[in-house]
């Protein structure tokens, strides 16, 4: 079992860790649209930076964003329900895989199997069944086909900022 760690878009670097240390990677990574993608050697990477130093820049404000990213997961695990914790998943798959429909909902399109949901979520599987359950019975979200989600972001939202008491 693999844990799903985060979704990224257009323009991403993946890779950059073992750039910079050359310790082997952190963590794999699979895509899960079609992409095009580009290979960078290390040693054509270091010669790219002395080249043009202006790109550590750059680099350190993603490190910055990864390390941010991985501090909010951390709180989330922390100090948000389960629920909420779905939710913030589920609007990080809508981030990157969602579109809006003409009633202002948001729909992902992409199938979004439970097992992702909740390892991105870093909760159990039967956890995203039961809360994804009772989401639709109170008509937060919408599954027209499996794997498939329709919500309004909003509502999402709401449920995303519930705190542990």
């Amino acid at each position: 079992s693999s844990d799903l760690l985060a979704i990224l878009g257009p323009g991403a670097i993946v890779g950059e860790l073992a750039m910079i240390d050359a310790l082997p990677r952190s963590a794999t990574v699979e895509a899960i649209t079609d992409c095009d993608l580009a290979f960078v050697s290390g040693t054509a990477f270091k010669a790219c930076l002395q080249d043009h130093p202006e790109i550590y820049s750059h680099l350190v404000l993603t490190l910055v964003a990864r390390l941010r990213q991985a501090d909010e997961e951390a709180a989330a695990a922390s100090f948000l329900t389960v629920k909420a914790r779905i939710a913030r998943a589920l609007l990080q798959f809508a981030e990157h895989l969602g579109r809006e429909t003409d009633d202002g909902r948001i729909e992902i399109v992409h199938k979004i199997q439970q097992t992702d949901l909740a390892s991105m979520a870093g909760v159990a599987r039967e956890s995203v069944s039961r809360t994804v359950s009772d989401w639709k019975r109170r008509d937060v979200i919408r599954k027209p086909l499996p794997n498939h989600y329709v919500f309004h972001k909003e509502t999402l939202q709401r449920e995303a900022a519930d705190f542990l008491q």
